[in-house]
């Protein structure tokens, strides 16, 4: 079997892609199985997840989100991080098929 590499990609379903640490995007139980080298899906052979529900605006924000997690993981009082209101129904829509 092929070593994973440490970056995997996302991409919306507009054509942005967005390159982050395995660590972080895998906040994401959904993206997690994607990736599983246990799992049959095409994703964990290429570190490459489309996501065909999503515009490269929401994706971005959601691979923010998953590098504020993580920087901030370990630490108490953490700020919130700015969400913009427009964005706020496509974000928690997004959370929910993430499972994040």
């Amino acid at each position: 079997m092929a070593e994973q590499s440490e970056y995997v990609t996302l991409v919306s379903y507009d054509g942005f892609e967005y390159i982050l640490p395995r660590s972080a995007a895998c906040i994401s139980g959904t993206i997690r199985r994607m990736l599983d080298p246990s799992s049959k899906f095409s994703e964990a052979l290429t570190g490459r997840c489309v996501l065909e529900n999503m515009t490269g605006i929401v994706l971005e924000k959601v691979c923010e989100y998953f590098l504020y997690n993580e920087k901030h993981k370990d630490q108490t009082n953490v700020p919130d991080m700015e969400i913009p209101p427009e964005l706020c129904l496509e974000l928690l829509m997004a959370a929910d098929y993430l499972d994040t």
